[in-house]
């Protein structure tokens, strides 16, 4: 396989890579992912080098993007972080020998949240979407912002992320959370492990409820004694899930 670099701003963080199967056999589907690590700087998309590699020799490029994120000179949280995950997918738009009719965003925690937002029929932020997502997966996602900030997920993170809590900036909350902005026009699948410590599996299975119950194709898929880190282990149940969901959407929309 290969790698390459793209730049889709100014900014250090402002950087995708692409991890490409080494066969040229005519445009590839794309999977766009989304670290995660509540959002701060010290976690990077290296993250997901391991799901980037599985992806690749499941015949799909991986498009492992970075994004500005919290801390001392991190630059991103509230709307930097949203705005760079919306260009990185926009950017995709330029890149040749993928198939931009086939694009699913997938994303880790901090990433199942950005995954899921960015993957929304009716973006809120940024410029004019132009590509379009086909279906969005979360691994487990903070899904829901405002249910996450109550529950003090992150140790704060999220009220870091948003420059305040739910009840302080309730209108940022409204545009940045995926559970906000339901229904979202698109296939989602959330992914979810029963026994995650860091994000609680009732956000997910909570999400997919209200989407369903507002006409969304949503799927709630616990994994039964699966932990956080687990949902980006090439050899876990959860990438199974992943690539069944990637099989689903391997060929062009009519």
């Amino acid at each position: 396989m290969t790698r390459t670099s793209l730049s889709y701003g100014p900014a250090h963080a402002q950087v995708a890579e692409i991890w490409r199967p080494p066969e040229e056999d005519g445009d590839r589907p794309v999977v766009v992912l989304i670290h995660g690590g509540f959002w701060r700087q010290v976690y990077t998309k290296r993250l997901m080098h391991p799901l980037a590699a599985a992806v690749v020799r499941h015949g799909w490029v991986a498009y492992n993007i970075e994004y500005r994120r919290v801390g001392p000179f991190g630059g991103g949280g509230w709307p930097e972080t949203f705005a760079d995950v919306a260009a990185a997918v926009n950017a995709l738009s330029d890149v040749d020998g993928i198939d931009r009719g086939r694009i699913v965003t997938c994303g880790h925690s901090a990433g199942g949240q950005l995954a899921l937002w960015a993957g929304t029929a009716h973006p809120t932020l940024g410029p004019a979407r132009s590509v379009t997502v086909r279906a969005a997966i979360s691994l487990g996602g903070v899904v829901d912002l405002a249910a996450a900030a109550r529950l003090g997920v992150g140790g704060g993170a999220v009220d870091a992320l948003m420059g305040g809590g739910p009840d302080d900036v309730p209108e940022r909350y409204a545009l940045g959370s995926p559970a906000a902005q339901l229904p979202l026009g698109i296939p989602q699948y959330l992914v979810h492990g029963t026994a995650d410590s860091s994000v609680p599996a009732s956000l997910s299975a909570a999400y997919v409820e209200q989407a369903v119950a507002l006409g969304d194709d949503a799927t709630f898929v616990p994994l039964a004694g699966a932990g956080h880190l687990d949902m980006i282990k090439p050899a876990g149940a959860a990438f199974d899930q992943v690539t069944g969901v990637l099989d689903r959407f391997s060929t062009p929309p009519v």
